[in-house]
C-alpha cells in the first residue's frame, strides 16, 4: 500500500474517533435534560453520569500512555471501538441510573484509548519531519472542538425536529456514525511503529514529574479543565433559560475554539506560554461572570469571551509540560491530560449539588418556571467563577516565576561563558 495513502488513512481515522470523543460530549449534554425527566434523576446524579465520562477517560489514557510501546496503536483503537459501541448500547438501553453510570465509564474509556493512540501514533508517522507533525497534531486536535461544535448543532436540529428525532435514544445512534467510519479507515491499514528513540525511563519520568514546576502545573491543569468543561457540560440545563439558545452557545463556542487553536502557534510566540495562560484566566473569569449575570442576545457575546478563555488552555497546559518538563516525557503529558479528566469527574456531582441547591433556594424565595430556572443557571455559574478566578493568581505567580529561572539560566550560561 502506498505509504501516503496509508498514512492519511490512519489520520483520518484518527480524526473521526476523535469526533467520536467529541459527539459523545456534545450530544450527552444536548440530551441532558430529557435523561433528567425520563429517569426522574436529580442534577446531583447528572452530574455523577457527568464524571463517569471524565473518570474512564484519564484511566485508559493514562495505561494506554504506559503501554503504547509494547500493546501498539492498532490494539489501542481496537479497545476502544469496543469501549465505544458498548458504552453507546448501554446508554440506549440502560433503563436508569445505574446503567447510564455503567454506560458513560466505557464511552469515556474509549474515548481516553483514543487519546492514548493516535497523538503518538500521528507523531510516530511524522517523525521525520517535525513541522508537518506539529501542523498534523494540531489538526488532529481541532476535531475536539470542531466536534462539539458538529454535535451541537446536530442535537439541536434533531430536538427541534421534534418526535423520532428529538428522542434521546435516536440521538445516540448518531454516535455510531463516526464510530463506524473510523473503524473502516482503520482496517487493513499497517500502523506506523512505535518510535523508542531518545526515549526516558519510567524511573526519569516519575521522577521528573516530582519537581515543583510538574507539580504547580499538575494542580492548575485540575483548575483550567473545570474551568472549561463546567458551563460547556451543563450548558443545556444552566442556560436553558436564559433567552438564548443553550446549544447555539455550546457551537459558537466550540466553534471558536477550533478556530483560535488552529491559529495557537502564532498567539503562543507572541504572548509565550505564561503570557497566553494568564491572559485565558482572565478572559475565562470574565466570561464566566457574564453568562451568571447576562441574558438574550449578549449571552452569545458571552460565549465569544468565554471561547477566547478557554481555547488555549489545555493545548498549552500540555505544552507547557513538555516543554519545560521534558524528561517527564509522553507519560508526563498523559498525567496532566489526566488529571484535567479527572477533576472535571470530581467537580461533576458538587456542580449539580449547586444546581439542586440554588433550585431549592430560588423555590423558596418564591420563583417558578422560567425565573425558577434562570435563577438557578446564574447561582451556578456565579460559583464557578471561582475556578478561572484563582487561576489568575497562580498564573501571575508562574509568569514571574518563570520568568526568574529564565533570566538565571542566561545568567549562568553567561557566566559560563566568560569563565
Amino acid at each position: 500500500m502506498n505509504e501516503n495513502v496509508n498514512r492519511s488513512a490512519l489520520f483520518n481515522g484518527s480524526c473521526f474517533a476523535l469526533i467520536t470523543t467529541a459527539f459523545t460530549f456534545a450530544i450527552r449534554a444536548g440530551i441532558l435534560p430529557q435523561l433528567g425527566e425520563q429517569f426522574n434523576l436529580t442534577a446531583e446524579q447528572l452530574g455523577f453520569i457527568n464524571s463517569m465520562w471524565f473518570l474512564g477517560f484519564p484511566i485508559s489514557m493514562i495505561i494506554g500512555g504506559l503501554v503504547y510501546h509494547s500493546f501498539g496503536a492498532r490494539n489501542i483503537m481496537r479497545v476502544a471501538f469496543v469501549a465505544h459501541t458498548l458504552g453507546i448500547l448501554l446508554t440506549i438501553y440502560s433503563g436508569g441510573y445505574t446503567g447510564l453510570l455503567i454506560s458513560t465509564l466505557f464511552i469515556g474509556f474509549g474515548n481516553g484509548c483514543t487519546e492514548a493512540a493516535c497523538n503518538p501514533m500521528i507523531a510516530d508517522m511524522y517523525s521525520d519531519n517535525h513541522i508537518k507533525m506539529n501542523k498534523m497534531l494540531s489538526r488532529f486536535h481541532m476535531w475536539f472542538p470542531g466536534g462539539i461544535l458538529l454535535g451541537a448543532l446536530i442535537s439541536k436540529f434533531m430536538t427541534d425536529m421534534g418526535g423520532f428525532f428529538q428522542q434521546w435514544q435516536t440521538q445516540m445512534w448518531v454516535l455510531m456514525i463516526p464510530t463506524l467510519i473510523y473503524v473502516i479507515l482503520f482496517y487493513g491499514k499497517t500502523f506506523p511503529k512505535a518510535k523508542v528513540e531518545g526515549a526516558t525511563s519510567l524511573a526519569q519520568n516519575f521522577k521528573a514529574m516530582l519537581t515543583p514546576t510538574f507539580l504547580f502545573l499538575f494542580f492548575c491543569m485540575a483548575l483550567t479543565a473545570i474551568s472549561e468543561f463546567g458551563p460547556q457540560q451543563w450548558v443545556s440545563i444552566i442556560m436553558s433559560h436564559s433567552g438564548a439558545d443553550s446549544m447555539l452557545i455550546l457551537a459558537l463556542t466550540t466553534g471558536l475554539m477550533a478556530v483560535g487553536r488552529f491559529f495557537a502557534g502564532p498567539v503562543v510566540k507572541a504572548l509565550g506560554q505564561t503570557g497566553v495562560l494568564l491572559g485565558s484566566a482572565i478572559f475565562a473569569t470574565i466570561g464566566i461572570y457574564l453568562f451568571s449575570v447576562v441574558t438574550g442576545p449578549m449571552a452569545y457575546f458571552a460565549a465569544v469571551i468565554f471561547a477566547l478563555g478557554v481555547c488555549f488552555f489545555w493545548p498549552v497546559m500540555v505544552g507547557s509540560a513538555a516543554q519545560r518538563v521534558p524528561l517527564s516525557g509522553a507519560l508526563g503529558m498523559s498525567v496532566i491530560g489526566g488529571v484535567g479528566m479527572f477533576s472535571t469527574a470530581i467537580f461533576q456531582p458538587i456542580i449539580g449539588g449547586w444546581i439542586d441547591g440554588a433550585r431549592e433556594k430560588n423555590a423558596a424565595a418564591g420563583l417558578t418556571d422560567s425565573a425558577l430556572e434562570l435563577a438557578t443557571g446564574q447561582d451556578a455559574l456565579s460559583k464557578m467563577v471561582s475556578f478561572p478566578a484563582i487561576l489568575i493568581v497562580l498564573f501571575i505567580i508562574f509568569f514571574f516565576w518563570q520568568k526568574s529561572l529564565k533570566a538565571k539560566s542566561v545568567q549562568t550560561t553567561t557566566q559560563e561563558a566568560l569563565n
